[in-house]
């Protein structure tokens, strides 16, 4: 298959104001792709857009929103709809995790990781999919994780989230061949963003990927055009192997030992 052409297109990239979510606006803008940068951070979208539209010359709509609020994707079309923007390519990698044992978890927090982790990257994928499928030459990409592939005790909601975004996507990538859309479930690893700062327990130790290796990987794979997933870093696409060849008793103890060592042997998400 022939590589992207982005010039000339528009693609939507929710959490886009720091991490994954910005060097994948980095790189499509470097691409040619025109941009909407969504995310909860006016300023840090605004100054995201200066620089893109002055390093490459594209145009870059920062539009403020908050993903934990419901039916985002109705919103959000809209938005574009007042402005005269028709978005050719979707980029779903908003996203955030709760850790600690499942019955210390505040419920409101709970709701809110599972509306934009779950919800409403499901209403934005349907509320732009079928123009997505109509312009026919542009990228669905959902960023799931790592943790899509196991249970993880001690982040149980986020892991049943990523997995739950890794079969939806694959499924979709089956729906959308022959339309020129390609779609890619992105799990990307231990990668150094804001991510960690929300998590009780801190940062896991490990051998860490910057957000520009993630972007690549995702890219190479749209270029391809071949995968309906794909895990970033070659450790990653071995480990994500590891659970055909065990129990599912053996993957999910094995995944909360693990868990646990990497915390530096603490209790996972332990309070402190």
């Amino acid at each position: 298959m022939k590589s992207v052409d982005y010039s000339g297109q528009t693609t939507v990239v929710t959490g886009a104001s720091s991490g994954i979510g910005a060097a994948f606006a980095r790189e499509l803008a470097g691409r040619g792709s025109d941009l909407v940068l969504v995310a909860r951070r006016r300023e840090r979208l605004a100054e995201l857009a200066t620089e893109l539209e002055a390093a490459h010359g594209v145009t870059a709509v920062p539009i403020t929103l908050d993903l934990s609020e419901p039916r985002a994707g109705r919103a959000l079309t809209a938005e574009l709809a007042a402005r005269g923007i028709t978005a050719t390519g979707l980029v779903n990698n908003a996203g955030f995790a709760t850790d600690g044992p499942f019955h210390h978890e505040d419920p409101d927090r709970l709701a809110d990781e599972i509306n934009v982790d779950i919800a409403n990257l499901v209403d934005l994928t349907r509320a732009f999919i079928e123009p997505l499928r109509r312009a026919g030459s542009g990228i669905l990409v959902n960023v799931a994780s790592m943790a899509a592939y196991t249970p993880a005790p001690g982040m149980a909601v986020y892991a049943a989230a990523k997995a739950f975004v890794l079969n939806f996507t694959e499924a979709l990538w089956v729906e959308s061949r022959g339309t020129g859309l390609r779609v890619l479930a992105l799990s990307p690893g231990l990668t150094r963003t804001e991510f960690f700062d929300g998590l009780a327990g801190g940062a896991y130790n490990g051998d860490y990927e910057t957000p520009e290796q993630v972007v690549r990987t995702a890219m190479r794979a749209l270029d391809r055009g071949r995968l309906p997933s794909v895990a970033s870093g070659r450790a990653n696409r071995l480990a994500a192997l590891l659970p055909r060849f065990l129990t599912r008793r053996r993957t999910v103890i094995l995944s909360g030992s693990i868990t646990s060592r990497s915390r530096g042997g603490q209790a996972v998400g332990a309070a402190g």
